[in-house]
Parts: C-alpha cells; structure tokens; sequence
C-alpha cells in the first residue's frame, strides 16, 4: 500500500516515448512515478507535501519547463528538478541551474545517468523535509517556553554561565538553574550542544 511519504518521479514531458521509457526505468527501481504531457497538467495536480523530484522537459507546447520552474518558484516549492536537455538547450539549462534547478542531463543520454540523477534528488528532497520538520518541531517548543524562559534560552545558548545569567536577570543562580532546567524539558534537548542546533536551526529561517 502507498502513502504519500512514499516518494514520487514526477515525469513531465509532451513526448509520450520518453514519458514511456523513463516511467519503465523508474518503476525498475521499485520507486513510484507518474507522467504529465505538459506542464500545467502537472501543475494542476501538484501538492507541494508530497515529496519526490520532477524529471522535466526544457521545450513543451504551452508552458515550458523554465516557465513551470518559474511557477514553483513562486509557490515557495522546494521539489527538486532535474531538466531533460537536447544539446541547443544546454544554455537555457545552466540558466535553469541559476534558478534552483538540482541538475541537467541531455539527450540521449545513459539510464545509469538519469537514475544517479533521480536517486540524489530523492535524497536531496528527504533531507531537506526532514530538516524542515525539525524545524517546525523546535518552533513549536520554543512556543511553549514562558517569556523568563525564552530569555534564559537565549543567554544559555549565547554561552553565558548560570552565575552571569543570574546578574543580567537579577535573579538568584538557583531560579537560573530551575529555569535553565524547564528549558531543556520542555525543548526535549538531549544536551547544550543539541538545544543550539535546535535554536540555531529556527533562526536561520529567519
């Protein structure tokens, strides 16, 4: 049974041979794909939760590949996109590389190429979910610390001692420490080290 945590090779291209061929290498690999003849007919069924990776055509009827590149974009979609280049293409591809694109393979090219292709996408996407989903997770318990507590958080991740947090807060070093303590409870932090990753995480969003 799939779920939607089960990655997908979205294939995107007008010619129906190559959507064929490169759905058959791709299902070889035990992984799921699905096929689009243009560019809006994916767009139309794309939900961004869904991880994966697009294999997808530079020059289509309609909506090109960099116009549909354009398009995610603007949605804030991280999928990564691998272009299927013919040779007069390969500029518009290194342009497409500027603008987010993971890679570019031009045809004809190898099945070994194009699954090397495929496979670092796919890692490349679960990576960056799970970095987004810890993120969100240290959000959401940073939410829970009280004002006092944020402002213990933050000395103590700034490397202050308990003993100069005190003196900065006016507090004793005791009422430092419990806080100190609620601080790592509530954050689930394993230890120092890991509170500021978690910190540091959510503050490079910023």
């Amino acid at each position: 049974m799939t779920k939607r945590s089960d990655p997908i090779v979205f294939i995107v291209d007008d010619e129906e041979a190559v959507r064929g061929s490169i759905e058959m290498l791709v299902r070889s690999l035990s992984l799921r794909a699905e096929t689009f003849a243009t560019a809006q007919e994916f767009l139309d069924d794309f939900d961004a939760a869904q991880p994966g990776c697009i294999v997808l055509d530079v020059r289509m009827p309609g909506m090109s590949g960099l116009e549909l590149q354009e398009e995610l974009a603007a949605m804030g979609a991280t999928i990564p996109i691998i272009f299927i280049t013919a040779h007069g293409d390969v500029p518009m591809a290194v342009s497409a590389l500027k603008g987010g694109a993971m890679d570019f393979i031009q045809k004809p090219f190898r099945d070994q190429d194009l699954i090397d292709k495929i496979q670092a996408a796919l890692g490349q996407d679960a990576e960056a979910r799970t970095s987004l989903a810890d993120r969100e997770r240290s959000k959401a318990r940073i939410a829970l610390l009280t004002p006092r507590e944020r402002e213990v958080m933050e000395l103590v991740v700034a490397g202050r001692a308990n003993k100069v947090i005190a003196a900065d807060l006016g507090l004793s070093e005791r009422t430092v420490e419990i806080h100190r303590a609620r601080v790592m409870a509530k954050m689930v932090a394993e230890s120092l080290p890991h509170l500021v990753q978690m910190v540091l995480l959510v503050r490079n969003e910023d």
